[in-house]
């Protein structure tokens, strides 16, 4: 055996063993070694967008997931752990088009059209979309690198059409008008993970209205948009409350645009929060969720009076019409306060949805789009109620439960270029659904695509070759542990649920495990703003992965956020020291390792010691059967420290 060097150099002991491991086929999986004697264990990587870099969340996942990989190797387990990438359909295709537009290429995609300009977004995928999975290396993750998936390969690309299809003729997937969240930049539905709420510093305007039946009462209305005005169908109150149940039933004189000054009925709605402004609501069914819901319920038309691009369209009125809506929003106050109908305005704090990657408020808005009902949906919630299905920490069980009864059907749907094309052709008033176009000409394809998520929910079982019944799928489905964020418990979790059920008849995993955020020593959410997001990379080189590895493990306990404090690493990497010159050290005594030991050759010293070391074996064991790997931790390191 070779002399171990005086000196622990992480950098270059990583880089030997990770390729030693890798020339070695260490990581992979073959469904034909799985036994009664050697069963298989399985998990799937949540796919990183293709856009990533490597960071602290990703490096808390990636560890625990190559945690319970290794463990389960060391179990005499026949170990599958698949990764792969999302082609992350937004992301990409808004990196994509602002690289084109600062090289000049174009100045809006519609220049290029839509096969030119996915030509470039293979282009910059090919040449970056690999980046993040080399640096999940350089952490150590032991995916089986052979099975490396996308979801946008052409045999995913297949499955999730099959499934689309499938769904269609099941009468599940229909196309409708309904509320959505649009981005008036990029053009396109989102879905609400693709909203980040920032709380802004806007204003509460106060108008009056008059009462048709009753000249010279008037109601006071609280509003964040006067720009919407002109939209208003409807005047809302609680019926509880006392100040204006003489009034439901009339008419109230909308006092915007000038040249169309509607009567609008006054409704009675439980929903109205009588505590909020006046009490009074204006009901903008076209450009409010909630408004909506109280137009279906009253049976009120819905007013379209903001485009696609925002600006207001000529329903607005002449004073606003062509306006962008922030424009519109100090036109309207001026013109109310003209009418003598604006009462006064108070600075107000909100919280306002914006669109996660143009960076600018989206705009509640009604729109032609395609809609899913959710499959399997009791199969999904019984089996995490029953406990086929274990979820740590527990608590999360009750969120995903109230999720999964009040699901609304799903808007999958966008109006992106890059992403799976929806399979469906039109001609005149024909519609035809199906893997292939149709013969005939004077067909078109729908030019949307499908929501990212439309691919990452079939991700356990698409990624093991469904449609075909291969032996991975055998031997390695459905898989054991999926480790991810809880703020996707419903984008992903549940509807990989609902897929594994629709699809496979199954559960996707047995075992949930949710991750705590990862945050600053002083509890702060990590940004590149506040500067205190550490480059996982950086830590590497300075401390080594292990390392990096053990210090985060160490402060992350199950169910809490992790506080990231760089010395957990510099201890991570003063333990791995620790290892290291022990081993050295015992390499220097010389002799031989005896293979059992002689209980009557011990000395007190040494029954001690290994009283010590199966207390510890058996912490450790315990620890890891209930998914506390801050816990296991805690026990390696007061073991042999």
């Amino acid at each position: 055996m070779a002399e171990i060097p005086k000196a622990y150099e992480s950098q270059a002991v990583e880089t030997k063993w990770y390729s030693f491991w890798q020339e070695h086929d260490c990581f992979t999986a073959d469904p034909a070694r799985v036994s009664d004697k050697r069963p298989g264990y399985s998990i799937v990587i949540p796919p990183p967008n293709v856009t990533g870099v490597l960071h602290m969340g990703h490096v808390l996942n990636n560890t625990i997931q190559d945690i319970l990989a290794r463990k389960a190797r060391m179990d005499g387990k026949e170990v599958l752990w698949l990764p792969g990438t999302d082609h992350a359909g937004i992301a990409t295709q808004s990196v994509v088009e602002r690289k084109l537009i600062k090289e000049g290429a174009m100045r809006h995609r519609d220049e290029l059209g839509r096969e030119q300009l996915l030509e470039h977004i293979w282009e910059w995928k090919e040449k970056h979309g690999g980046i993040i999975i080399e640096q999940l290396k350089k952490l150590g993750a032991s995916c089986d690198w052979s099975r490396l998936r996308f979801t946008m390969d052409e045999e995913y690309t297949q499955c999730v059409q099959r499934v689309f299809v499938d769904l269609y003729e099941k009468g599940l997937i229909y196309r409708g008008k309904r509320m959505v969240n649009w981005c008036p930049k990029s053009l396109t539905a989102l879905s609400d993970e693709e909203v980040i709420m920032k709380e802004q510093n806007s204003q509460l305007f106060y108008f009056k209205v008059q009462v048709v039946e009753e000249p010279g009462t008037w109601l006071e209305i609280a509003t964040t948009r006067p720009e919407t005005i002109p939209g208003d169908t409807a005047i809302a109150v609680n019926p509880k409350d006392p100040r204006y149940g003489h009034l439901i039933g009339k008419h109230a004189i909308r006092p915007l645009p000038i040249e169309n000054q509607a009567h609008l009925p006054i409704v009675a709605d439980e929903h109205i929060d009588i505590e909020f402004g006046t009490g009074v609501l204006k009901v903008t069914p076209a450009h409010d969720k909630a408004d909506f819901e109280i137009g279906q319920r009253h049976g009120v038309e819905a007013l379209e009076v903001i485009a696609a691009d925002g600006k207001m369209n000529d329903l607005a009125g002449t004073e606003l019409a062509g306006l962008d809506r922030f424009e519109a929003r100090k036109a309207a106050s001026a013109k109310l306060d003209e009418l003598g109908a604006l009462i006064k305005t108070e600075d107000y704090k909100n919280n306002v949805g914006f669109s996660e990657r143009a960076d600018v408020p989206i705009e509640p808005r009604l729109s032609e789009q395609w809609f899913l009902k959710y499959p399997s949906q009791q199969e999904a919630r019984d089996c995490v109620a029953n406990g086929s299905m274990k979820f740590y920490p527990e608590r999360w069980s009750k969120t995903y439960d109230y999720w999964m009864g009040g699901l609304q059907d799903w808007c999958i749907s966008r109006q992106l270029w890059w992403g799976h094309r929806i399979p469906v052709w039109y001609r005149g008033e024909e519609i035809h659904c199906g893997l292939e176009a149709p013969e005939g000409e004077g067909w078109e394809q729908d030019p949307d695509v499908l929501d990212t998520w439309c691919s990452s929910w079939l991700w356990p079982f698409a990624t093991m070759g469904w449609p075909d019944d291969t032996e991975t799928l055998k031997k390695f489905y459905p898989t054991t542990d999926l480790v991810t964020g809880p703020d996707i418990i419903f984008f992903w979790v549940a509807r990989m649920i609902m897929a594994g059920y629709e699809w496979k008849g199954d559960l996707p995993f047995r075992n949930v495990y949710f991750t705590g955020i990862i945050r600053d020593k002083k509890g702060r959410k990590m940004s590149k703003s506040l500067g205190n997001s550490p480059d996982p990379l950086e830590l590497i080189a300075k401390y080594g992965a292990d390392a990096l590895r053990f210090g985060t493990m160490r402060s992350a306990p199950q169910g809490l956020d992790v506080l990231f404090d760089e010395k957990d690493v510099e201890l991570g990497r003063n333990f791995c020291n620790k290892l290291w010159n022990a081993c050295r050290f015992r390499q220097l005594q010389g002799g031989e390792i005896e293979g059992e030991i002689n209980p009557a050759l011990l000395t007190s010293d040494d029954k001690w010691i290994m009283r010590r070391l199966d207390q510890a074996i058996r912490e450790v064991t315990a620890a890891f059967k209930a998914y506390r790997f801050t816990d296991a931790t805690g026990a390696l390191y007061r073991f042999f420290w």
